[in-house]
């Protein structure tokens, strides 16, 4: 598994946890900042996703 799928999925959690936070605090700053986090978190795991299946086509052709 890609080591990005994993630190994509840690940011999401990471970013949605701080969103709440700042939701419950009314601090809009760190509401932002975690809606940014999560977001950049999905991003980072979909292209380790996408690595992931790259590597999974190129070992198939090389059987």
């Amino acid at each position: 598994m890609d080591h990005n799928r994993v630190e994509g999925t840690k940011h999401q959690v990471k970013g949605a946890t701080k969103e709440v936070v700042g939701k419950a605090t009314g601090n809009k700053v760190k509401e932002a900042t975690g809606n940014v986090e999560k977001n950049a978190g999905k991003v980072q795991k979909e292209v380790g996703k996408t690595l992931d299946n790259e590597r999974k086509e190129e070992n198939k052709h090389r059987r």
